[in-house]
């Protein structure tokens, strides 16, 4: 067999083509390139030292608090420790735990994830990128307890006396017959005219305290009003309705109107009728209300007490029947409508310094006299704070800071 002869044009081919080889592939084309030597794995990182635990303060025995003295390689630029775990532990031997972690270059941490009066064990651990390092030594034991006294509290517990200081005071000065001044609000004047011109269109007055259970306080305060309107309407022989939704304050409402007519010297005039139990449900309360609006047409509505969405139906059905209506209610949301469709309206205290006027009860006026004199105070102590802050004085903000 012969062998196969190379042409001159195939050797040049070949030829070419091991010169383009060479050009693009550095060094002999038989050689075979050495893999790189590898580098020195990164070892981990020194350990934390120092560590302190403590119960923290002022606290119900929830929480200890811990610091540590830095990993020797925790430089900023290092780069060698990521960051350290907290572990902890019941007993020096573990199991250990990590409760939290913290960033490098951290060196405190409240754990407060801890039982009250339980010993515990804590160690800390630097964590890099060559591995973990666990503390030389344990820390502990450490209990949380709880403190009877927060001292960072103190500014309450003296704003607090001060402003029983200032009731107890009132009260005990009004029952010694010194009652404090009180400035008699427009409100009642209209509540006034109301039932006067009940009585003159030979009309009923509709008397509502509210919606709300006797646990409300705008409702205890519509009930001690209700004693003042029930005195006026027996001074002037004209009827009242007051409908109820809950039985205590019905009973209450029942107690309030025949009291008004004892006081007026008129008990005999009374009408078990005049107070009535509805329905302590919402809108169904409201039908019967406006109902009786629509029936009887009384002459006078008062709203004393919490309203939420039927302020607006029983408002505009007695706008609608022509009647002068008085309200009164601490629930803002509900303000607008009463403002709307009434002729006065008691915004928000006025209600209680109103209950508080009318029945001219020691307890009641000492109250509103205590409250207004601690605004007082406590309207002092922010002009005075926001001077020192002008100033650069940060003692009594440091001293008002609480926990």
């Amino acid at each position: 067999m012969t062998k196969p002869r190379w042409s001159q044009r195939s050797r040049s081919a070949c030829l070419g083509s091991l010169c383009f080889l060479a050009a693009i592939v550095p060094g002999p084309l038989t050689a075979q390139t050495a893999p790189a030597p590898a580098g020195n794995h990164p070892q981990p990182p020194a350990p934390a030292s120092g560590l302190e635990a403590h119960d923290a303060p002022n606290d119900a025995g929830r929480a200890v608090d811990l610091k540590w003295s830095l990993s020797p390689e925790d430089r900023p630029g290092a780069k060698r420790v990521v960051h350290y775990y907290v572990e902890r532990a019941t007993k020096p031997s573990g199991p250990w735990a990590v409760v939290d972690s913290v960033p490098a270059g951290t060196s405190t941490k409240s754990d407060q994830t801890v039982r009250r009066d339980t010993n515990y064990f804590y160690r800390i651990t630097a964590v890099g990128p060559g591995g973990t390092t666990a503390a030389l030594s344990v820390t502990g034991p450490v209990r949380a307890s709880s403190q009877w006294v927060n001292t960072t509290r103190a500014s309450v517990l003296v704003f607090s006396a001060m402003f029983f200081a200032f009731v107890l005071y009132f009260i005990r000065s009004a029952e010694k017959g010194k009652k404090p001044f009180v400035r008699r609000i427009a409100g009642i004047d209209a509540i006034e005219e109301a039932i006067g011109r009940a009585t003159e269109m030979g009309r009923s007055v509709l008397y509502i305290p509210g919606i709300l259970d006797i646990d409300d306080i705008q409702t205890v305060a519509g009930l001690v009003i209700l004693e003042s309107v029930a005195r006026l309407t027996a001074k002037y022989q004209t009827p009242i309705t007051v409908p109820v939704t809950y039985p205590i304050p019905f009973t209450i409402a029942e107690e309030m109107v025949k009291g008004g007519y004892l006081h007026a010297g008129r008990p005999e005039q009374y009408d078990p009728n005049s107070v009535r139990f509805v329905s302590p449900e919402q809108f169904a309360y409201v039908a019967a209300v406006t109902g009786i609006m629509l029936r009887d047409r009384p002459a006078a509505h008062i709203f004393m007490g919490s309203f939420y969405a039927e302020s607006l139906l029983l408002a505009e059905t007695g706008f609608a029947t022509g009647a002068i209506q008085v309200a009164g209610t601490a629930n803002v949301h509900q303000l607008p409508f009463f403002v709307v469709a009434c002729d006065y309206t008691l915004i928000g205290e006025e209600l209680y310094a109103a209950s508080a006027y009318l029945s001219g009860e020691p307890k009641l006026v000492g109250s509103l006299k205590g409250a207004d004199l601690m605004k007082i105070a406590i309207v002092t102590t922010v002009v005075v704070g926001c001077l020192l802050e002008s100033l650069g004085i940060h003692a009594l903000t440091l001293w008002m800071t609480t926990q």
